[in-house]
């Protein structure tokens, strides 16, 4: 493998027509280039998607009331019914897959009227009334204060954490909010925290920078709401499916409701778990159509690597039955011209390896440094491991693609080598 003379021998040949070697290398070349293109676009495309879950939590699940479709137990179709605080307590005790709990319940300005007002400043935002735990589906990161904890639910604080435009629209740039009052729909509640989100794919209830979190308790005391709840969010313990605990859940809350075990339409639900596991499912059929794409653009360049050294056999036909004549053994011949292959195809993949990484490595630098990377594009790279495999492919190419032509040449005796013109 490391002989000199067998080295100068294969560059002498290359050399001797440097067009044909351009072309034969280049097909390999590009083949991949664009399986590194392509990989590395398809991974930023996924980044991008799964950094907007940031932090949430995706084995969570949503759940809603909703009218009923079915009569049952005396009572009519279309009956509309509310979630209760003591639901909290039978999910808590009947559904033991549950991890965490968080119910909530939600006013704000969708009309389009300013709600919160601070002296002579208003604003319409989504107004929550939410459980600690909330921030253990959906994190937000609260850069100033603290968030919502139990003694505030207990003890029913006037208490609020605001988002980052809350903010914005209510305070003046640098001002100290924590401590601070601000009238929530006529009632004062005092600042505790201010925080932004950690992603932004996500959202349910409107938009989180322009929201604001106060104790359940609290928002169903001060406005009236009894003991209703809007909605609950709750997650599934490791190692059970998120869908165990909606079937459950719904289960359980259609028995308690009185609603029709039946009754598709009567409880909404949204599994972030089941769309989750969606979304990574079609990113690994993407990356295996780009595979087979990519593969098979590279297998196009090996073929040619393979027609060419067929050409080159032909036109050393006279060299190896010389080889042959004076001793040269077949494994001599065979292992000549599958290095002689095998280099081209790794030095062709290898420049093409390079520059693909490097095209990719210029993108990511252009989108961080201009600001303009997308929530929907984000990092576009291949990892180690993919580089080594496409590495091993190549050389395993080179290798088939120089195997037929050696057994060619060797299949030919030399005294017919010796007499070919």
């Amino acid at each position: 493998m490391f002989d000199l003379d067998r080295w100068q021998e294969i560059m002498s040949a290359l050399k001797k027509n440097k067009l044909r070697t351009f072309f034969t290398a280049f097909g390999v070349f590009w083949g991949v280039f664009m399986l590194v293109v392509m990989l590395g676009s398809g991974n930023g495309l996924r980044n991008g998607v799964i950094s907007d879950f940031g932090d949430f939590a995706t084995n969570s699940v949503f759940m809603w009331t909703r009218p009923t479709s079915i009569p049952y137990k005396g009572l009519p179709r279309a009956r509309q019914y509310n979630f209760k605080n003591d639901d909290i307590d039978a999910l808590r005790r009947e559904i033991p897959e549950i991890e965490y709990l968080a119910p909530r319940t939600q006013g704000g300005g969708f009309d389009g009227g300013n709600n919160v007002i601070r002296g002579a400043k208003s604003g319409a935002f989504s107004v929550m009334g939410d459980y600690p735990e909330w921030n253990l589906i959906d994190p937000v990161v609260v850069y100033n204060g603290r968030f919502l904890n139990h003694a505030d639910l207990n003890e029913k604080r006037k208490v609020a954490v605001i988002g980052n435009k809350v903010f914005d629209v209510l305070f003046a740039p640098g001002e100290q909010a924590i401590g601070q009052y601000i009238q929530i729909q006529g009632i004062y509640f005092q600042v505790v925290g201010v925080f932004k989100p950690k992603n932004s794919g996500v959202n349910f209830g409107g938009d989180k920078e322009r929201s604001i979190f106060i104790p359940l308790t609290t928002f169903q005391r001060v406005y009236n709401w009894g003991d209703i709840i809007g909605w609950f969010a709750f997650t599934s313990k490791p190692g059970t499916p998120a869908s165990v605990v909606e079937e459950k859940a719904k289960t359980l809350l259609k028995r308690r409701h009185s609603v029709a075990p039946d009754d598709p339409q009567a409880i909404g639900s949204f599994n972030m778990e089941k769309e989750y596991n969606q979304m990574t499912g079609l990113f690994s059929g993407i990356s295996g159509l780009i595979w087979i794409v990519g593969i098979g653009t590279l297998m196009a360049g090996v073929i040619g690597i393979s027609n060419i050294m067929l050409v080159i056999v032909k036109e050393r036909t006279k060299e190896i039955g010389i080889q042959r004549a004076i001793g040269a053994k077949p494994w001599n011949i065979i292992s000549q011209i599958i290095t002689e292959s095998v280099f081209l195809t790794t030095f062709a993949g290898y420049v093409g390896l390079v520059i693909g990484v490097g095209i990719l490595g210029l993108v990511n630098y252009v989108l961080s440094s201009s600001g303009a990377e997308s929530n929907m594009f984000k990092n576009p790279s291949i990892d180690f491991n993919m580089a080594i495999t496409a590495l091993v492919i190549l050389v395993i190419s080179g290798a088939v693609a120089g195997l037929i032509p050696a057994r060619k040449a060797v299949s030919i005796k030399p005294i017919d080598a010796l007499r070919y013109e």
